[in-house]
């Protein structure tokens, strides 16, 4: 794929994303650095490394600091940006903060780009929440983009600062616009990640799975290796330059039939819906999955891990390490 030997920057990299990336990225000979600012509820968690933590350089950081982003970058010939903040609810109660670090810091580090290393290649992550309540499904990349809540409006502030700066500076750019991704290393403590945590945590507790609504709502989901690899194949392929691909599964299910599905692993695995809170309704975008045929072609990525496969394992690997994500980063 074309890392070896060469010298790759994570932001982000202690989450469960990033860290499933640095440790393909050291099997393919990079040579790896992570920075992270251990943020609360961003899932940060060093026990993610564990196995490659002898093979990648570590730093403790935040994205808003320009000269620890000035070192790192210039240094780098790949930058896969995976720190942000993600909470849909936290960005509606502290939409300045998420401004700082969806918008600002992503300004700063284009500039960074620009004036120490334009010949950077780098892959950003962003959400599917930029689309806001879907018009049609499946979703394409041309779907009008209509956010419902601050964390989408300052990640599609921060897409459109990444095209920018590729038609006007030639700075090497591809947006991958990720929808619900679950796997070993994401956070369980609750939902401020993706709800799937929160619920595996009430199944090794033996707690009822909330299921907000009626649960109809439709999603879809990946795997952490799928969202890896094509996380690995934008770095990797010039066709990506500039442009922006949906994930998905291709694959969707309704909340209430994965809540089920969920409760057959655990020992009377119990579920149940719930009202929604009237936080969570005001922002809820209904039914969602993506069309990822954009990426299929140009990159040639397909999900290779269903929720049949994956979901028994990520379940198996929380009951194998629950102490290890439950307490406090």
């Amino acid at each position: 794929m074309g890392y070896h030997q060469s010298r790759v920057l994570i932001t982000g990299g202690l989450g469960f994303i990033g860290s499933c990336l640095a440790r393909r990225l050291v099997e393919a000979g990079a040579r790896v650095t992570i920075i992270d600012n251990l943020r609360e509820y961003h899932g940060a968690n060093f026990f993610n490394i564990r196995d490659i933590a002898s093979e990648v350089v570590v730093h403790s950081g935040d994205v808003r600091q320009r000269h620890v982003m000035e070192a790192l970058i210039a240094n780098s010939d790949f930058l896969f940006h995976l720190a942000g903040q993600t909470s849909h609810l936290h960005s509606m109660d502290d939409p300045l903060t998420d401004m700082e670090i969806n918008v600002e810091a992503q300004l700063n580090l284009l500039e960074v780009c620009r004036q120490r290393n334009p010949g950077i290649k780098i892959v950003v992550a962003s959400t599917r929440q930029v689309y806001g309540k879907p018009c049609y499904l499946p979703v394409d990349e041309r779907h009008p983009l209509q956010p419902v809540d601050i964390n989408g409006i300052h990640k599609l502030t921060a897409e459109q600062y990444y095209n920018l700066y590729f038609e006007l500076h030639g700075i090497n750019s591809c947006i991958l616009r990720l929808t619900n991704t679950y796997g070993p290393g994401m956070r369980i403590r609750d939902a401020s990640q993706c709800f799937v945590g929160s619920w595996i945590r009430a199944l090794i507790e033996g707690e009822t799975m909330r299921v907000f609504g009626d649960g109809t709502q439709v999603r879809d989901f990946n795997h952490v290796d799928d969202c890896a690899e094509a996380l690995l194949l934008a770095g990797a392929n010039g066709t990506a330059n500039g442009r922006t691909y949906n994930l998905g599964s291709g694959e969707h299910i309704s909340l209430l039939a994965l809540a089920r599905k969920m409760a057959t692993l655990g020992d009377g695995g119990a579920y149940a819906c719930i009202p929604f809170p009237p936080e969570r309704k005001r922002i809820d975008i209904g039914d969602y999955y993506g069309d990822i045929s954009l990426i299929r072609q140009e990159l040639h990525w397909t999900p290779a891990v269903s929720l049949d496969d994956g979901l028994p394992d990520t379940v198996a690997y929380y009951r194998r390490h629950y102490h290890q994500y439950i307490l406090p980063n």
